[in-house]
């Protein structure tokens, strides 16, 4: 089998995927030259989360950046990770409520985060997160 013969399915560009080259409009790519593609792409894309914002953040972890890409990358991670739990948990919210009966349509129904559906959700990742008690 030749190198150049896809041998796993579509991967989510709708290319085909290969141990380290893509097919993409008949051309033949390595990895190499996706992941540069990827990193010019990540100089002028700007995350959620602010570049400041993440590396206070690494900094005050101990991690030094030289690269700003790097920064960027990170914010990137962490901004999917984020994304994720949100979605988690959201899910975690319409089941419970398709198992109670709401008087609302399903046109104008609102979902509200809550501890109830956010802890589920963070503990799919390994966080546990507990209310705190109540003093008075």
């Amino acid at each position: 089998m030749s190198s150049n013969t896809p041998t796993t399915g579509p991967s989510s560009a709708g290319t085909n995927v290969t141990s380290g080259t893509d097919v993409v409009g008949g051309e033949v790519r390595t990895a190499g030259v996706s992941l540069a593609d990827f990193l010019l792409q990540l100089e002028d894309y700007t995350p959620t989360i602010p570049d400041a914002v993440t590396a206070y953040y690494l900094n005050r972890a101990g991690f030094e950046a030289s690269d700003p890409r790097i920064v960027r990358l990170i914010s990137l991670a962490a901004q999917k990770f984020v994304s994720d739990i949100a979605n988690d948990a959201l899910q975690h919210c319409k089941m419970r409520g398709s198992a109670q009966s709401s008087r609302k349509s399903g046109k104008d129904k609102r979902y509200t985060l809550s501890m109830e559906d956010l802890s589920p959700a963070l503990s799919e990742y390994g966080i546990n997160v507990k209310k705190p008690h109540y003093f008075t």
